[in-house]
């Protein structure tokens, strides 16, 4: 897959320990690539990066600690970096701005220095999220070129790390002078909600549900009617990977920003629809709505358009919606009633899906 060039490239992968991380880590070690992450430690117990015990470089660092950060660089001579730590909780946002924005912003520019300085990269994907648009709460898809903006931290600090990559794309890594004053191409990801199995952060939906339901308990629903774009995990990674293939083969016009995100209106379903949705693969799941008029904001409508991932990059989703929630409902089932841990069978099978897809 992706023409093999992922085989014995030095790739770093921040937030490597983290949940879309981890599952990127995986299929890369698959892909044969010499993986280093940096990453703090895994965000919970347990975790998906520890299950997956994979045979390679980590290092446990702070992307806000830019000399480390640098140093890093200088021993591994990364070839690709793509880039995913984040503070990615929207609710945590407005608990700790300041950690937010020193983490999203200017932690995204200390990897980007990092990479100006080094003689080995020649690529970077920088993973932003669907939230860095300014929200109208619209019936449409937003394209890529469409305004950043963000009503809360979380949101405005991810619309501000596009403005960044777009800024270090025009000043550093312009497209005009890559192979005369520099060596660099520079993408950027939006992804919607991703799913998966391996997942155990604070504050997310599927992960609230599956620990209640891991007890014997009922999730509290507190957002019902709230309607995104859903996926399962390895959709955008599939993105993600061939975009940097794109970009290690020299084609300045994927130099660009992109969203992926499910097929159509398919995967744009509310809260609601994705506990029922989840319920009917797994019939321990017992869930209330309790909606909390005081909740901090939270967007109710948000959609992408996809087309031009779709029609440049040549990419498509691979699961419909039933396959998705069957793969995260049967991953958690497998972990809490069987000890098992299915990524490596999920991505295998995912896989062979695209073989027949392509």
């Amino acid at each position: 897959m992706f023409g093999n060039i992922y085989k014995n490239k030095k790739v770093l992968i921040t937030g490597h320990t983290g949940f879309k991380g981890s599952w990127l880590a995986l299929w890369l070690s698959k892909l044969g690539a010499k993986v280093i992450g940096h990453s703090l430690p895994a965000p919970s117990e347990p975790n998906h990066f520890e299950l997956l015990n994979l045979n390679l470089n980590s290092i446990i660092g702070d992307i806000r600690d830019k000399d480390k950060l640098e140093k890093i660089f200088n021993k591994h001579q990364p070839e690709i970096v793509f880039h995913l730590a984040a503070q990615p909780i929207v609710r945590k946002s407005y608990l700790d701005p300041i950690e937010t924005y020193e983490t999203n912003v200017m932690g995204t520019l200390n990897v980007f220095e990092a990479c100006r300085f080094s003689s080995s990269v020649k690529a970077i994907v920088n993973i932003t999220s669907d939230k860095c648009y300014e929200n109208k709460e619209w019936i449409w898809g937003y394209r890529e070129n469409e305004p950043m903006g963000g009503y809360d931290i979380y949101s405005s600090s991810k619309g501000c790390a596009e403005l960044l990559t777009a800024s270090y794309r025009n000043s550093f890594f312009n497209v005009k002078d890559f192979g005369k004053t520099h060596q660099i191409l520079l993408a950027s990801c939006r992804a919607g909600n991703v799913i998966g199995g391996g997942d155990w952060a604070e504050d997310r939906l599927i992960p609230d549900i599956m620990r209640a339901t891991s007890k014997g308990e009922q999730v509290i629903i507190r957002n019902p009617e709230a309607t995104r774009p859903w996926q399962h995990v390895l959709e955008p990674l599939n993105g993600y990977l061939l975009l940097g293939q794109k970009l290690l083969e020299k084609e300045v016009q994927f130099s660009d920003a992109w969203n992926f995100g499910p097929n159509g209106d398919e995967g744009n379903l509310s809260v609601l629809n994705v506990v029922e949705n989840m319920k009917s693969f797994w019939s321990s799941i017992k869930y209330e709505v309790e909606e909390n008029k005081n909740n901090i904001h939270e967007a109710n409508l948000l959609k992408l358009d996809c087309s031009k991932a779709n029609s440049i990059l040549k990419w498509k989703s691979i699961w419909d919606n039933k396959t998705t929630f069957e793969k995260t409902a049967n991953w958690y089932k497998e972990f809490y009633e069987g000890k098992k841990c299915l990524s490596e069978f999920d991505l295998d099978n995912y896989l062979e899906n695209i073989k027949e897809k392509y």
